[in-house]
């Protein structure tokens, strides 16, 4: 692994930097390239702002003469980041200009510069600025977790999910040097039992917690830098833990997708998550990790392509095979009934800002309805996710700072095919009220190991713009989205809150913002799931 170190100014560049991976918010040319050209032993590999380039490419010059040195270098657009901002380069900055020695390295024009510096072998720790960063923001209450006995909790490890995460954190733990975490629940026996299917060692701490209890997640909370919860459906079991997680300073990762609970969280633990640092994120499983980067990644090739971002974006599931979890159905069936009880809980489902406290935009597509998509030219149906994803894409946007126009309109359908028997799948799915009728998968059930790797997902996002122009991106995965995808999903999701270079701020998040081109590297690397262009 080698060391990363973010510099607003080239200029700062010294022997201390030596075979480092640099970020830098300096522009790539001539001037830049000698504080680089002056050290006896320079960096591993600089990125740059290419300053759009300019005269003569006067802001990408410097890319030509470190290759001469055998320095790995690269530019990243000027439109995606700004100059004289290295944090920034590093969380948002897409390349635009590469030596060869670069493109030998494995980069490549499109690529974001946090998964460049992930690809080149750096893991920086979450949370931890670089000595050499003049103007990285400090985490509130880092000091206080450091002394923690774990990194990270798995809490409800005994259910179905649960057990799938746990399974699967056992096999990524050895690839995650010196990673300290235990097992969580209300019955030790059976954590026991987990402990010992999964392989681990005898020696992993059991932990007591109980929804029931507030004391024990408030013990919890503070033994621990991040807890992972499965324990749903998160209305009924989940408000203590954010609680205690909120005023603790500690990070937390669910698979949550009930939006009107969430509102409830964001209003009751927002600003007290903010003042503690810990990062509440909600949705990390197939609700709504692939459709919050999807968008954000075919946002990146807009602003690429065309320098600016899409104001319209349409996501649409392709393929799919697997069904929806046990516990996403109960979910469902528990905010019904909520919405049943609770007029202001019926009219946030219906609200597609929901989750922007403030906040209203344009009239959003409603998705309840099969129709002809003239992108496609191809029939598209109701997606039962939609409800959970369009509201996450839409918190994304607004945390972001409206990166895609407080005018973004998004939305989400099933592809069901061209002419008449795409018209009739698209009815049929339409008509079908499975997820919310008895007798499905139920909390802490699920399909086989085998059914689970058979399963797979293909997702299409198509980003418009006004002049009819349009990029395509492609998000997919190689296992059952409820349950396969899932329970890698939110197992990466912790570990890039631990482990990577992603922004400190605390508050109620979702993915994009928390932790966007990073999560995607690790995704693709390690959870079997792709993100690529297409046209």
């Amino acid at each position: 692994m080698r060391p990363l170190t973010l510099l607003d100014s080239i200029s700062a560049v010294g022997p201390a930097q030596a075979g480092h991976l640099v970020v830098t918010g300096s522009h790539g040319g001539l001037a830049a390239a000698r504080f680089v050209l002056d050290q006896a032993r320079p960096p591993h590999a600089v990125v740059f702002n290419d300053a759009g380039v300019g005269k003569d490419a006067a802001g990408i010059v410097g890319l030509t003469l470190l290759q001469d040195i055998g320095v790995i270098a690269a530019a990243c657009s000027h439109r995606s980041a700004r100059i004289g901002e290295a944090t920034e380069t590093l969380a948002s900055g897409v390349l635009s200009h590469l030596n060869p020695l670069a493109v030998a390295a494995g980069l490549r024009e499109g690529m974001t510069v946090n998964a460049a510096i992930a690809h080149l072998g750096t893991t920086p720790l979450a949370g931890d600025a670089p000595a050499t960063t003049p103007r990285a923001e400090a985490r509130p209450g880092a000091d206080m977790r450091e002394n923690r006995p774990f990194d990270l909790v798995v809490y409800g490890a005994s259910g179905f999910t649960g057990q799938l995460v746990a399974e699967y954190l056992a096999a990524r733990s050895a690839a995650e040097p010196g990673l300290r975490w235990a097992l969580a629940g209300r019955q030790p026996q059976r954590l026991g039992a987990v402990r010992e299917a999964i392989g681990a060692s005898p020696a992993l701490p059991l932990l007591h917690a109980d929804a029931a209890d507030p004391a024990s997640l408030q013990a919890l909370a503070a033994q621990t830098k991040l807890v992972l919860t499965t324990v749903g459906p998160y209305q009924l079991h989940g408000s203590s833990l954010v609680a205690a997680c909120a005023a603790a300073g500690t990070d937390y990762v669910d698979l949550c997708g009930e939006p009107a609970w969430m509102r409830e969280m964001i209003d009751a633990h927002h600003d007290t998550a903010r003042a503690s640092g810990a990062r509440i994120v909600f949705s990390c499983g197939f609700d709504s990790i692939p459709f919050d980067l999807g968008v954000w990644f075919v946002q990146q090739e807009a602003i690429r392509r065309f320098g600016a971002p899409a104001p319209r974006v349409k996501g649409r599931v392709r393929r799919s095979k697997g069904g929806f979890s046990g516990g996403t159905a109960a979910s469902l069936r528990a905010t019904l009934a909520a919405a049943a009880r609770d007029p202001q809980v019926l009219a946030r489902l219906r609200d597609p800002f929901a989750l922007t406290p403030g906040f209203s935009g344009p009239p959003q597509p409603r998705g309840d309805k099969p129709m002809i998509d003239p992108a496609l030219d191809a029939w598209v149906a109701p997606f039962v996710m939609a409800p959970i994803n369009t509201r996450n894409v839409h918190r994304s946007n607004f945390l972001l700072g409206h990166p895609w126009g407080r005018d973004f309109v998004y939305d989400e359908m099933i592809v069901t095919g061209p002419g008449e028997k795409g018209q009739a799948r698209a009815e049929a799915v339409a008509a079908d009220r499975s997820m919310t009728q008895d007798g499905g998968p139920q909390p802490g059930e699920g399909p086989s190991r085998e059914e689970r790797e058979a399963g797979f997902f293909d997702l299409l996002f198509i980003a418009e713009m006004p002049d009819g122009r349009s990029a395509r991106a492609a998000v997919g995965g190689d296992r059952d989205p409820g349950y396969g995808c899932t329970s890698r999903m939110i197992t990466e999701s912790a570990l890039c809150l631990l482990r990577d270079a992603v922004p400190a701020a605390g508050g109620v998040l979702t993915a994009a913002p928390a932790m966007a081109a990073p999560l995607i590297a690790r995704l693709t690397a390690h959870a079997g799931m792709r993100f690529a262009i297409e046209a």
